[in-house]
């Protein structure tokens, strides 16, 4: 019951699994999907994220056995859609991003025209007007 419940997980990604006995007799399985090898498929952390439930092996043999209705079934449907979702959102993401036209390099302008260059000041004047100061400065 088990593997069949994390069919829809395993054909995307590896999985690892921990099981945990508290001497309270729960037990705490953790399922933790990674990267599947040899995929280009790179998973966003969402994906990635472990799945833990904790209870008495008998609750969980029993949520088990009701498949994608019990409580694992319907947390490996989510995930699994969560993963479909995030795959349509990157193959748009792709094709958009093909579809836009690239900008054509702008052409070579000409080099700007030279500012006009003024013409030298004429030589100050050898003697201050009569009632003015030599310079500014004085």
């Amino acid at each position: 019951m088990l593997i069949t419940s994390l069919l829809p997980l395993l054909s995307r990604y590896s999985l690892g699994l921990d099981l945990v006995a508290s001497p309270d007799g729960a037990v705490t399985m953790t399922i933790m999907p990674r990267k599947a090898e040899g995929s280009s498929h790179k998973p966003e952390g969402g994906e990635v994220r472990p799945i833990s439930i904790t209870a008495t092996a008998a609750e969980i043999d029993a949520e088990l056995a009701k498949g994608e209705a019990g409580a694992l079934g319907q947390l490996i449907a989510a995930r699994k859609a969560l993963g479909d979702q995030l795959a349509e959102q990157r193959e748009a993401a792709e094709t958009a991003k093909k579809a836009v036209p690239k900008p054509k390099p702008a052409p070579a302008k000409a080099a700007p025209p030279a500012a006009p260059r003024a013409e030298a000041p004429a030589a100050p004047p050898a003697e201050p007007a009569p009632g003015e100061p030599a310079s500014l400065w004085d």
